[in-house]
């Protein structure tokens, strides 16, 4: 169970996970010792999962998103083992949810132009079979955040 400076901690970690250890301590009122401690407690607990760099998109070349969804007939164990396969080695391909309702899927994918989508739909109809596909071009991208809330209101 983590408390309310351990929550604390997670938002400033989740802010800049670079922010040096004397600073998060001095933000929620603890020894650098202390907050190490907590910090090593929480990532052992697994509430840090992992610590990553955020890539600027447009200089990286890959200021398109596209959102695909995904109809399918097959709903069995295996095809959905080869569907994460098929999903897992296409790099673009940056997010991919099982939805309930009138779809199945829905697909982010990023690339350097809308063109370049048939490329990445080229080779995962070429990995596995689906019923239907269709893509929605983000226009613009209104919120965009890694972080997750640590407190409720």
């Amino acid at each position: 169970m983590i408390d309310a400076r351990d929550q604390d901690i997670l938002a400033l970690l989740q802010d800049n996970a670079d922010t040096p250890l004397a600073e998060i301590a001095a933000r929620v009122s603890l020894s650098a010792s202390a907050c190490s401690r907590r910090i090593q407690r929480l990532e052992a607990e697994g509430h840090i999962a992992r610590r990553v760099a955020l890539l600027d998109r447009a200089r990286m070349s890959l200021p398109t998103t596209i959102y695909v969804i995904v109809k399918t007939s097959h709903h069995a164990a295996g095809w959905l083992e080869e569907f994460k396969a098929a999903v897992s080695a296409i790099p673009e391909i940056v997010e991919a949810h099982r939805l309930t309702g009138n779809f199945d899927y829905i697909l982010k994918i990023v690339l350097p132009n809308v063109e370049h989508y048939d490329v990445v739909y080229k080779r995962l109809v070429s990995r596995i079979e689906l019923s239907d596909m269709s893509a929605y071009i983000s226009m613009e991208t209104l919120k965009f955040t890694t972080a997750i809330p640590t407190r409720f209101a």
